[in-house]
């Protein structure tokens, strides 16, 4: 099935490379119809093409590119970790390319930054090909046709959801917008938030409960919703945690999904059997190859320096990527996924995030076999796992700490334990059961899993004071931020090319 989705990944050819910030050309430059008669598989070929958008470069191998920049630098799913990993408390790079040094340090940001240009070009190339695709569909009639709309308006929601992650406003450009080429007024973040709601409402009501590896269904939806209701508080002044609530329950009520018996299977390179795993991004190390999937996790953490890098299925390491104590330091003696950091010829203090032997390189993402036999490889075939069950067990707990109305202590106690039994980790009692523990689960199960940013700022703890994490504020123990950090910049150009954009407070 894997081999399969990954073939439809090159199916059409006809694609645009690079865009501006609104407008790209459409993904096929046929009718529809034009193109069912030659080839029955072309929906799935483009719709395919755009789940790919979020995992490689471009559509020819990992030195194409869809947007300006470099090829291995600015995929979507490299951003997320990049900004949601690297500018928080437990993963430091110690690469120094430009732009990188200030998000591992959180320090003198600016609009010029290319990692900030890389994820709002990313976002802005994802949702006009979602909106062609939509503008196709709206006139056309196929099989299964509310499904893939379902899927493409999941796919755009989540782009969006990014952009009010991130930079907390922009462009609001749909479907009906498609060939409009005056500059569009500025959304706020209000307004994102209620398309974006409102859209996945629709998607949910489309899309099935159908497993389809690789692809969305109504979990997967359902999990987008709960995040966005989650960090409501933060991204519209509103609490819409019990929204939140409703959707995990779904998720884990009607899923069918289960926790994995062993939380490494999760990250291996046939994870593609988890029964876990809500949505992936699909990674092989032939027909998928980029540098921005978990080739970039895998090799980012592995150094032959210090580590036998072919244990872990991968044929090279960048020496790169080293966790703070921030992160291993969390972790209690008995719990397996504290054994995950290679430790040998490495200082447990990070004295100096540039030196690869400070810090304790993680090895929770592997590019070898957990229950079959892979060769080593230069490209990682292991998936990501953007949504899990363990994830929505985390959100329940949270929601009802939260105060979420229709929820159930007991119960919230009981999938937490259930995370940590997995692990063998000592259960704990429901007085142990606080918002502040929840934090730390998180980071001991999700860590490097692109939400540490996010729950930092929900929490209350990625800026000012209150938390203090090494090489925060570009100090080796860790200074205060200013609170407008809790955005990004909005980049140079994206300003230039839309007067009606507006820079954040305090850039």
């Amino acid at each position: 099935m894997k081999k399969i989705i990954l073939i439809l990944f090159c199916i059409l050819a006809s694609v645009q490379g690079c865009t501006d910030d609104l407008n790209t050309e459409p993904l096929v430059e046929q009718s529809l119809d034009d193109l069912l008669a030659n080839d029955p598989d072309a929906v799935s070929g483009i719709l395919s093409r755009l789940y790919a958008s979020f995992a490689l470069s471009g559509p020819d191998g990992p030195s194409s590119g869809d947007i300006s920049g470099d090829t291995g630098e600015s995929p979507f799913l490299r951003g997320i970790i990049n900004l949601q990993d690297f500018t928080a408390d437990g993963m430091k790079n110690r690469w120094g390319d430009d732009g990188l040094d200030q998000l591992t340090t959180t320090s003198d940001w600016d609009e010029n930054n290319k990692f900030f240009g890389y994820m709002y070009n990313r976002i802005y190339y994802t949702i006009p090909q979602a909106n062609n695709l939509l503008s196709i569909l709206n006139s056309v009639s196929i099989d299964g046709q509310d499904q893939v709309v379902g899927e493409v308006k999941f796919l755009r929601g989540l782009a969006y959801y990014y952009l009010i992650d991130t930079f907390g406003k922009g462009v609001l450009v749909t479907e009906n917008e498609i060939g409009v080429s005056a500059p569009l007024p500025e959304a706020t973040r209000a307004e994102l938030f209620t398309f974006v709601e409102n859209d996945l409402l629709e998607a949910e009501a489309l899309i099935s409960n159908t497993k389809s590896y690789g692809r969305a269904n109504k979990a997967a939806v359902q999990m987008l919703l709960a995040k966005l209701y989650l960090n409501a508080e933060v991204y519209i002044g509103e609490d819409r945690y019990s929204e939140a609530l409703t959707f995990i329950k779904k998720v884990i009520d009607e899923g069918g999904y289960t926790l994995a018996p062993d939380f490494v299977s999760n990250f291996s390179g046939d994870n593609d059997s988890s029964s876990e795993i809500i949505f992936t991004l699909i990674a092989d190390s032939e027909t998928s190859q980029s540098y921005g999937n978990t080739t970039y996790i895998v090799n980012g953490s592995m150094g032959s320096e210090t580590m036998p890098i072919i244990n872990f299925g991968a044929a090279e390491g960048w020496s790169g990527h080293r966790a703070t104590k921030a992160w291993y330091g969390l972790y209690e003696d008995n719990d397996d996924r504290g054994e995950l950091f290679w430790t040998e010829g490495h200082n447990y203090e990070m004295a100096d995030y540039k030196a690869w032997t400070d810090g304790y390189p993680s090895v929770k993402f592997r590019n070898s076999g957990f229950s079959t036999t892979l060769p080593a490889t230069t490209f990682s075939s292991t998936d990501f796992p953007f949504y899990r069950l363990a994830d929505a067990y985390l959100i329940y707990a949270e929601c009802v700490l939260r105060g979420a109305a229709g929820g159930d202590a007991s119960q919230a106690l009981n999938y937490v334990n259930e995370i940590r039994q997995r692990s063998n980790a000592n259960t704990i009692g429901l007085s142990k059961l606080t918002l502040d523990f929840i934090l730390d689960e998180r980071a001991r199960e999700l860590n490097l899993e692109g939400q540490r940013r996010t729950d930092l700022i929900r929490f209350g703890k990625f800026t000012g004071s209150s938390y203090i994490w090494p090489w925060k504020g570009n100090t080796a123990q860790g200074t205060s931020i200013p609170d407008y950090y809790n955005l990004f910049p909005i980049p140079l150009s994206a300003l230039e090319a839309n007067p009606n954009l507006n820079q954040n407070p305090g850039f």
